[in-house]
């Protein structure tokens, strides 16, 4: 079983960054592919980047590529989401996902285990 804790979130202005982070309690890291999700009010669960087991492959929605940045530490069991010239529209509670694999997906049926998720707001 994999426990995933985000943090990072919170309040920003336009044009501002952030970073978030996922603390995976799994003893095999390497071999699961990660991915990070958002969900704002009244809205379904939007697939934003996803990365490998190896952090090797990355993918991005297309909304959000050029601007933010997933990666991991297989060594401390972290996977981070760099957020740069964030948006109101970026404005959701962000998720932190596992999957059994080394590939990533967008479907977030197809992941395994589930952070509790972290606030981002970004103001105008």
């Amino acid at each position: 079983q994999v426990q995933l804790v985000e943090s990072g979130g919170g309040l920003v202005q336009a044009g501002g960054s952030l970073r978030l982070s996922c603390a995976a309690s799994g003893r095999t890291f390497s071999s699961y592919a990660m991915g990070w999700f958002r969900q704002a009010p009244g809205k379904d669960r939007e697939f934003v980047a996803t990365i490998s087991g190896s952090g090797a492959n990355t993918g991005y929605s297309d909304s959000v590529k050029g601007r933010f940045t997933i990666s991991r530490d297989n060594s401390k069991n972290t996977v981070f989401l760099q957020m740069n010239s964030l948006k109101p529209e970026d404005t959701a509670v962000y998720y932190c996902a596992a999957r059994v694999g080394v590939i990533g997906t967008v479907i977030p049926s197809t992941y395994d285990y589930w952070g509790q998720g972290t606030q981002v707001t970004v103001s105008s």
